[in-house]
């Protein structure tokens, strides 16, 4: 990231995004990292949280978060997105971050954050496995 907040998309991302949609990508906070969606990913992601009861407080912070903070991020001639300051404070981004991509997005992390999540992740492979299997049985099945 240069000084002034801008991101490079690597050239087979920026393909993937520019071929999904006209519209410009967005970018949205996910806690720890931030997440730049194609546009048409972003719609049904906001039809997703759309449903979500309005009574709970939960619901209501993903929404908030989310939704509240998320920005378009147009792709410049060099194919780079403008990083709000906000954003780059909550993730705590600097120069140095790290692209990931995952299925309908690309994550960008502080490299140091993304390698404990990383570990973390690792330690608890078989458990999360476990608890996003749709074919898992519930107790009393």
């Amino acid at each position: 990231m240069d000084s002034k907040g801008r991101v490079s998309i690597p050239s087979g991302f920026r393909v993937e995004i520019q071929r999904r949609s006209q519209n410009d990508p967005v970018l949205a906070s996910q806690g720890a990292h931030l997440a730049l969606f194609p546009a048409d990913e972003w719609e049904k992601k906001e039809e997703v949280l759309l449903g979500l009861s309005e009574f709970d407080s939960d619901a209501q912070d993903l929404q908030r978060i989310m939704v509240g903070e998320a920005a378009d991020s147009p792709l410049d001639a060099q194919g780079r997105i403008l990083v709000p300051t906000l954003m780059r404070k909550e993730a705590d981004l600097d120069n140095k971050i790290l692209l990931v991509g995952v299925l309908n997005r690309i994550e960008l992390w502080n490299p140091e954050r993304y390698e404990e999540k990383k570990r973390m992740t690792a330690l608890r492979y078989e458990e999360i496995k476990k608890n996003v299997d749709p074919n898992r049985q519930q107790p009393g099945d």
